[in-house]
């Protein structure tokens, strides 16, 4: 039990951790296969385990801290850091893990997790008041969600997040929106943040910026509502109509 008292202070814990209380490889196995046998500790994949606890009946993991355990450098990002700032809209059953080491989508307890291939190694934060947790930042969560919501979140998700947010830091998005270096990105991130810039303390100026980045193409907003969009000179993009209106019907934004 005293091995069991020590493994509850980790979230999530493997078998080195174990190997260290235990002193051998041989014994570790076994009093690890002992632990489970009882339901004391759980297999959530492959040398990634966390402790029971005895009054829910469920692990003391969060899907949080097993998503950041999957690698070295797996951290939260786009729709699932939104969730975790308490931005989102709606909790999905996906948690999107960012590493720079690919593994395998997976499941566990009806939760998949799904690999985002990391492109850059800056924004990423240690979760405050969460042990094991690594996260994008706020600033870099927006960039990657706009960058990415064909993918991961869906267009009025990404929407309902970018009208909670209070504040963003425009060095920050500059920077990685340079990072990314993408015209693209520059007029869909502009054109989004420049319709919250009083909400979110945004400068004229940093619109201004993105709207110098975005060159000569014309290019949609949302790809797939072709049919119903019209142009925007300022942004040269192919823009949804009745794109920020809220509807009536379960209040979710139009797109």
């Amino acid at each position: 039990m005293d091995v069991l008292t020590k493994l509850a202070k980790y979230p999530v814990f493997t078998i080195d951790d174990v190997k260290k209380l235990k002193g051998n490889e041989k014994t570790a196995y076994t009093q690890l296969n002992r632990l489970m046998k009882r339901d004391w500790v759980r297999k959530i994949r492959k040398n990634i385990y966390s402790v029971v606890n005895p009054t829910t009946g469920q692990i003391v993991a969060t899907r949080y801290q097993i998503a950041c355990a999957i690698t070295d450098t797996a951290y939260i990002s786009h729709h699932s850091a939104f969730e975790y700032y308490g931005l989102a809209n709606q909790v999905f059953y996906e948690v999107y893990v960012s590493s720079e080491t690919k593994f395998n989508h997976f499941e566990y307890d009806h939760v998949t997790y799904k690999y985002v291939a990391s492109r850059m190694s800056e924004g990423i934060l240690e979760a405050k008041n969460t042990t094991g947790v690594r996260i994008t930042d706020m600033e870099r969560t927006v960039v990657d969600s706009i960058r990415d919501f064909n993918k991961i979140g869906g267009f009025e998700e990404l929407l309902n997040c970018l009208e909670g947010i209070q504040y963003l830091d425009e060095n920050k998005l500059k920077r990685y929106l340079d990072i990314y270096n993408t015209q693209g990105l520059y007029q869909r991130v502009g054109y989004l943040l420049d319709h919250y810039r009083k909400e979110i303390q945004l400068s004229k100026e940093f619109i201004e910026y993105c709207k110098s980045k975005i060159g000569k193409s014309t290019r949609y907003l949302v790809s797939e509502t072709k049919g119903n969009s019209f142009y925007n000179s300022e942004w040269k993009l192919m823009v949804p109509e009745d794109l920020f209106k809220i509807t009536d019907q379960g209040g979710h934004i139009l797109v």
